[in-house]
């Protein structure tokens, strides 16, 4: 009788040890950091597929967005954050808000399917944003843009996804060296990022967008192959982001594999540890 009272009140304590362990991990993702990984190539060459990294939700403070979605498909889960934290959506402010700084790399909740996307903020309320001929303008003017070289890559599958990448020399054969044109990039306030060029397209003219108060334009430094603000919603795009729909700030890579799964050690980009998202 004694062990089978022992052994009950060892399950129980390993229930709440289990309970105590996923409201603290639960917490520390609400308040603090959010893991992400990168699923494709829309900001290469600042972030690549395979990119391991924690979003700083205290950069901009909290919102119904910064409650986590949990989504695992293969067992059915689907627990979005609107589920949760819904009843503080709508008015579009934060607690503790700070506003991001043009330049941030910052990870956001799709205005209508509430999916994470990751972006660069180029465009603050207020503002008008074009392309032409492949150049970022905000209000009327163009953003410095210097040619730095070319971002090549092996024309293979990447990722779980097993996504190949756009190149500018293609169509290139499986192996082949797949290149973009890279050029720096340099906001109005100083901030400078690369971003690539792979062909003359639709999206390198726009329209000009003119940023709602309390929303921001973001845009993928792989401008080509990138669905971002410049494409509106209702057709499938990302359209304006409302300040409360932002998850946090984008600090640094933490961890980086080329392979189809973060197991594959022998796929690890040891140079990218710990290196600093700029």
């Amino acid at each position: 009788m004694a062990s089978e009272t022992k052994r009950s009140g060892g399950v129980i304590d390993t229930i709440k040890t289990i309970v105590y362990a996923l409201l603290i991990a639960g917490i520390f993702r609400t308040l603090f950091f959010q893991p992400f990984w990168i699923p494709s190539g829309s900001m290469k060459d600042t972030l690549l597929i395979g990119d391991f990294l924690f979003v700083n939700k205290m950069a901009y403070g909290y919102s119904y967005a910064s409650c986590p979605s949990v989504i695992i498909p293969s067992i059915g889960l689907n627990i979005d954050a609107q589920d949760v934290c819904g009843v503080f959506d709508g008015d579009n402010g934060r607690l503790f808000g700070s506003t991001p700084e043009r330049g941030d790399v910052a990870v956001f909740r799709h205005p209508v399917t509430g999916r994470d996307f990751i972006k660069r903020v180029v465009g603050m309320p207020g503002e008008r944003i074009q392309m032409k001929a492949g150049v970022l303008h905000i209000n009327d003017t163009p953003v410095q843009l210097e040619p730095a070289g070319s971002f090549d890559e092996v024309a293979a599958p990447q990722g779980p996804q097993r996504l190949r990448p756009r190149c500018e020399n293609g169509p290139v054969g499986e192996g082949g060296t797949c290149s973009k044109s890279r050029f720096t990039e340099t906001l109005p306030g100083g901030h400078s990022h690369s971003v690539l060029n792979i062909a003359n397209q639709g999206s390198d003219n726009t329209q000009v967008y003119t940023v709602p108060e309390g929303h921001y334009f973001m845009m993928g430094d792989n401008r080509d192959n990138s669905s971002d603000s410049r494409v509106p919603t209702l057709v499938g795009g990302v359209g304006f982001v409302p300040f409360e729909n932002l998850v946090g700030r984008a600090d640094r890579v933490v961890f980086s594999s080329a392979g189809r799964s973060m197991l594959f050690f022998w796929t690890w980009r040891g140079d990218r540890f710990f290196e600093k998202i700029k």
